[in-house]
């Protein structure tokens, strides 16, 4: 399933760009469906910065789809390369408990819109293999996965714009200085 979201911030590029990369874990505050963003490792290699975060997400979860993923489930680990030269990030998204169920990756893009504004846009796939879960049988996989998927969708897109949101909000409010 595609994920597929652009919003316009009202700063610079540069400022943005250094927020999302380098103070994910400030913003929880501003993240409602968030817990907790933990950097486990940084390199940096000239203009590329390869981080791993692990988030731990929270909220609400669809009884069809608790038989499947708990709320204690709902880790993940974001790895993802920046590169300051050209305003992206390459990511790949693994959740621990469905190592192998579980395809998301994609790319992010920061351009600039006008002089005081840019726009970030995320663009991605997400793949669930309801056959590799365990305790799913395999009558049921064909109806989960599309289940999950759609699940994980509706709570990615709207997290992305809430991020963006809490991204403009901690900057407005002197992040990042």
């Amino acid at each position: 399933m595609r994920l597929d979201v652009s919003v316009d911030i009202p700063f610079s590029r540069e400022q943005v760009f250094k927020a999302y990369r380098d103070d994910l874990p400030k913003l929880v505050p501003y993240l409602e469906n968030v817990r907790a963003i933990t950097v486990t490792s940084r390199t940096e290699e000239g203009p590329l910065v390869k981080l791993v975060n692990r988030w731990k997400g929270g909220g609400e979860i669809p009884s069809v789809v608790r038989k499947v993923v708990s709320e204690d489930l709902m880790e993940w680990d974001d790895l993802a390369t920046w590169n300051a030269n050209e305003f992206t990030c390459q990511w790949k998204t693994i959740v621990p408990a469905f190592k192998d169920a579980l395809d998301a990756q994609g790319t992010n893009t920061f351009t600039v819109v006008s002089d005081t504004s840019m726009r970030f846009t995320i663009r991605g796939e997400l793949k669930v293999d309801a056959a590799k879960v365990r305790g799913v049988p395999r009558l049921l996989a064909g109806t989960i996965g599309p289940a999950v998927e759609s699940f994980l969708v509706g709570r990615i897109q709207p997290n992305f714009l809430t991020v963006a949101k809490g991204v403009e909000r901690w900057l407005r409010e002197g992040g990042g200085k």
